[in-house]
């Protein structure tokens, strides 16, 4: 039965309910269209012939087969406007921090990404502070990249870090699945630092329903695009946790009766990842969209379907990990990586660049190697107990995550570190560079 009320059709005989969706028979709907059924939050998810599947956000635990289902006419949407800035918004878009509601040009979310016409090669570095990114891994504007990370590491704190230190016009956090100590953490150290002019965070925390976690991205993005797009401003978008975002796709489509592909996830995980990272871009206005994004693993398993589908997706990854020689948290060398890298590195950073992260990171693998000499219980050359010696000051002056220099300062350590544990044969430096950069033995 359909009623009229403010021009809006409401309708009180649901047809069939399940765990996270309710059925009716209704005409006129579109795909993803909002609506609220007794009273709770709701979206189509499925439109056949007159059947209308709507999935409810909270769970449909108490609502009665004569609910009140209110269509509200337009999918989700975002007003965009330069109000978004330093402001705290929810999965609808609605404020969160007792700020006023925005005005602006209403905008649709999850709509297409910006056609490759209109894209450019990226070409400009992004600087984070964090020597494992920088010198090894260096970031790229327009460039999609995930930190894998175990969940007992401080990722959250890795990516405030990044946005405190990223040289952007705009952050955009998309929080999915924050505790409130995590969305405090956020929003204390961005007020703390002064910087909130600049940030704009969409959250939904662990109390909140988690199918609510799948707007998250696309309203991130969908502010990302009025900046970079509209306003011309290089945009780094941080999105924490995707391995939850995926969960929650996992949650719909196991209560609407889906068969689940690898590691229950759903088989559209790869496209639903890619709508997301291919939002990324670098456009010739100078404007870009650079998106940073954490997935946590399950005991360190990348070949879970959600990192499985995300490096294929994605241009490298950073992998975080507890270095057990010296304490720190810090940037693997090994299992990173930045596919883009070359496009900047020499170009717009110093001369050795390459050559300094190449080094030392082969030097850092002989240390690897005497340690497992060592646990073996070999014995041990002078080269192999100075590349011991050499692999706790990298790691802790140059891989850990709590390193704040600039580009300039990190190649200035290494160089430090070469000629304080090695002679300049050892290393394979270019002669040229030798001669320029080397620093001997205090």
């Amino acid at each position: 039965m359909a009623t009229t009320n403010a021009y809006q059709k409401i309708y009180t005989q649901l047809e069939a309910i399940t765990k996270a969706t309710v059925t009716l028979k209704v005409n006129g709907v579109t795909n993803d269209e909002l609506a609220t059924v007794g009273g709770r939050a709701a979206q189509v998810v499925k439109i056949k012939g007159d059947s209308v599947t709507l999935q409810v956000f909270a769970g449909t635990e108490g609502i009665p087969t004569n609910a009140e289902v209110e269509f509200k006419g337009e999918p989700p949407t975002l007003n965009v406007s330069d109000e978004l800035a330093g402001r705290f918004f929810n999965a609808y878009g609605e404020p969160i921090d007792n700020g006023p509601a925005i005005e602006g040009e209403r905008r649709f979310i999850g709509g297409p990404s910006v056609n490759p016409f209109r894209r450019e090669q990226p070409s400009q570095l992004i600087p984070t502070g964090i020597a494992g990114i920088d010198l090894n891994n260096t970031l790229v504007s327009g460039q999609k990249i995930p930190f894998f990370a175990d969940p007992d590491q401080p990722y959250n704190q890795v990516m405030a870090q990044v946005a405190l230190r990223a040289d952007v016009d705009k952050i955009i956090l998309g929080g999915m699945g924050l505790s409130n100590d995590d969305y405090l953490y956020f929003k204390q150290e961005f007020e703390n630092a002064g910087a909130l002019n600049k940030i704009i965070s969409f959250v939904n925390t662990t109390d909140q329903p988690p199918v609510e976690r799948l707007l998250i991205p696309d309203m991130a993005l969908t502010a990302a695009e009025y900046f970079a797009v509209d306003k011309n401003e290089k945009v780094l978008v941080l999105l924490t946790d995707m391995t939850l975002y995926a969960d929650a796709l996992s949650i719909v489509s196991n209560r609407m009766d889906q068969i689940p592909s690898k590691d229950s996830m759903p088989g559209s995980l790869y496209s639903d990842l890619a709508k997301i990272y291919e939002k990324a871009v670098q456009l010739p206005t100078g404007g870009s969209i650079t998106i940073i994004a954490v997935t946590t693993l399950n005991d360190g398993d990348i070949t879970h379907a959600i990192p499985d589908n995300t490096g294929y997706i994605t241009e490298g990854q950073l992998f975080l990990r507890a270095d057990t020689d010296t304490g720190k948290v810090i940037v693997d060398p090994f299992r990173s990586l930045s596919r883009l890298k070359q496009l900047v590195i020499n170009k717009q950073t110093r001369e050795d660049h390459s050559q300094v992260m190449n080094t030392a990171v082969r030097l850092y693998a002989d240390a690897a190697n005497a340690k497992t000499k060592l646990e073996n219980g070999f014995d041990l050359s002078d080269y192999d107990l100075r590349c011991l010696d050499y692999a706790k000051e990298y790691s802790t002056r140059l891989l850990s995550i709590d390193v704040n220099i600039s580009i300039t300062e990190m190649l200035d350590t290494a160089w430090e570190l070469f000629g304080k544990h090695f002679t300049k044969a050892e290393t394979g430096l270019r002669d040229t560079l030798i001669e320029k950069y080397w620093k001997d033995k205090k």
